[in-house]
């Protein structure tokens, strides 16, 4: 196993410029203010602050990440909702792992884009362990961390 640091992977913004033109689900961004903020934004891996203009679009990573590598993911491509900065974004601020406060699930993929297993995170000292062990299975090439109460995509962290 490689021994280096977990790092987020957010949306890259030439994908964030294609999604807000046209998104996975075929459907132009209708892009809006955030008056109250809070919204989990994949461009940066931080919550909304009020007043920032965000979109919700349709986002299908795993068929994106199977595009890159060759990998068919076969039933396992879906896609889902998620926030992106709706103007210019700056990407990430910090090198520590996002959106660790609250259940989620690690929900973890071979190389050629199967499930491999999920497991759910109940507390935010849970997250590194269990982080650990996903890796620690050498089958694991990609890791997708999700919201407990949606099941929606947060980020993806890959081996290193």
């Amino acid at each position: 196993m490689t021994t280096t640091t977990p790092i987020a992977r957010p949306v890259p913004p030439q994908v964030v410029r294609d999604l807000l033109t046209l998104d996975d689900a075929g459907r132009p961004a209708a892009a809006v203010t955030d008056d109250e903020g809070g919204a989990p934004l994949r461009c940066c891996l931080r919550h909304s602050r009020p007043g920032e203009r965000v979109a919700l679009v349709s986002y299908a990573p795993l068929r994106r990440w199977a595009a890159e590598t060759g990998a068919d993911p076969g039933a396992y491509d879906e896609q889902g909702p998620v926030f992106v900065h709706a103007d210019a974004c700056a990407g990430p601020e910090g090198g520590d792992l996002p959106f660790t406060r609250a259940r989620r699930v690690l929900r973890r993929y071979s190389a050629d884009g199967r499930i491999l297993g999920g497991r759910l995170v109940a507390e935010p000292e849970e997250f590194g362990p269990a982080l650990g062990e996903a890796f620690a299975d050498p089958e694991v090439a990609l890791v997708h961390v999700r919201a407990v109460e949606y099941g929606c995509f947060l980020y993806e962290i890959r081996r290193g």
